[in-house]
């Protein structure tokens, strides 16, 4: 598979997985109200399902416990599970079209931590204009909220950690993909799922879910999980492990700004879907801001590398270089010509042959450059001279 291909159902896989992972665990709370709890069976899950793919099977590699990887993915972990614990908590106090819109926020914080810590350039005016966007599509949107008018910013405590929460994960994220040397697909789904229960755990123990499934256990039983919870529970588990492989695949492949848009745009289901399924969703005020947002986040363009743009105004500077001398040269040659037109002799010609040729070369070096405005208008300047 080629590198645009491999981005593209990097995406794609990326899209599906994180869509459909935020109505899956939406359902799972209707019917078991245990966030921390349902998280850390999603990561059993897929940890059981890298191992025995490996051990069992032989199907899959894995990377082997580093010590020099495990303190970045730990750090990685603890935001990841803040992360996912306010994600949850938000899923169950409020809609769905709520945590969308605060993460849609998240573009714009990442955007800065891009520029000062992974070294891209500062977003173009469109890429500006669209994260501001973005952000009055969401002010829009709280403006429309109903429990922003009774509950006040207590409505959005949950909303506003994950916001900040996800964007350095987002950011911190893609330094570990550049910085740790990880040899197979599985590493870093290995670290995040095997680091990542321990705390979910202890979230649970603090928020007083085990004692709340030991009195529903005591109440119903085993009657407590329906056959629907428990096909929701291992679809979770199913899609939990996808998005595990196809976030740090897509994240990989595209700088942090964008995989954080990816992961607002692709949700736009995420929001239809819901509001065929639950009366908590947003008015069509706030709706409509919404897709303002995702306006916004379809107008945003990758800022490009600082390396690549020093990278490319060197070539540009090569190419110049070149044209510049070639031209010198064949004026002054032209000009000799012109003072005597009979000193073009053979060995003249052959110069000028010689001078045609570098020509030839030139343009078919610079032929991927010339659609570079800059690039264009140095070369005029140089030729007209």
């Amino acid at each position: 598979m080629n590198e645009k291909n491999e981005v593209i159902t990097s995406i794609l896989a990326y899209s599906f997985c994180s869509g459909s992972l935020v109505l899956i665990n939406k359902l799972i709370l209707h019917e078991l109200p245990y966030p921390s709890l349902v998280i850390t069976l999603q990561l059993w899950a897929a940890i059981f399902f890298i191992y025995s793919l490996h051990y069992c099977c032989g199907i899959i590699d894995i990377d082997a416990i580093k010590w020099n990887a495990v303190i970045p993915y730990s750090l990685y972990t603890i935001a990841f599970s803040l992360g996912v614990l306010c994600n949850m908590k938000s899923l169950s106090l409020s809609n769905v079209e709520t945590i969308i819109v605060f993460r849609a926020l998240a573009p714009l914080l990442v955007s800065v931590l891009d520029v000062a810590f992974l070294g891209r350039e500062w977003p173009s005016f469109r890429s500006w204009m669209a994260l501001f966007l973005i952000a009055f599509g969401a002010f829009g949107y709280a403006a429309s909220d109903e429990q922003f008018e009774s509950q006040g910013l207590m409505a959005y405590f949950w909303p506003t950690m994950y916001l900040f929460l996800i964007s350095f994960e987002m950011a911190y994220g893609k330094n570990i993909v550049k910085s740790v040397d990880l040899k197979t697909r599985s590493g870093p789904v290995q670290y995040t799922n095997m680091l990542g229960w321990p705390p979910m755990l202890l979230f649970a123990h603090g928020g007083g879910e085990f004692y709340r499934v030991h009195e529903k256990w005591v109440e119903d039983g085993p009657a407590m999980f329906t056959s629907s919870s428990l096909a929701l529970l291992c679809l979770g588990c199913v899609v939990g492990t996808g998005i595990g492989y196809s976030g740090w695949w897509c994240r990989s492949k595209v700088s942090a700004a964008s995989y954080t848009i990816i992961g607002v745009i692709n949700k736009c289901t995420t929001v239809l879907v819901n509001c065929l399924i639950w009366d908590k969703h947003a008015a069509p005020k706030g709706i409509a801001s919404f897709v303002l947002c995702l306006v916004g986040g379809a107008l945003y363009q990758q800022a490009p590398m600082k390396m690549d743009i020093a990278r490319q105004e060197g070539i540009q500077d090569d190419i110049i270089a070149s044209i510049t001398t070639d031209v010198d040269e064949e004026k002054a040659l032209l000009s000799e010509i012109e003072e005597d037109p009979g000193k073009e002799d053979a060995d003249e010609t052959s110069e000028r042959a010689s001078l045609s040729e570098k020509k030839d070369i030139r343009e078919e070096n610079i032929d991927d450059e010339k659609n570079d405005s800059s690039l264009q208008r140095r070369y005029t300047n140089v030729t007209a001279r």
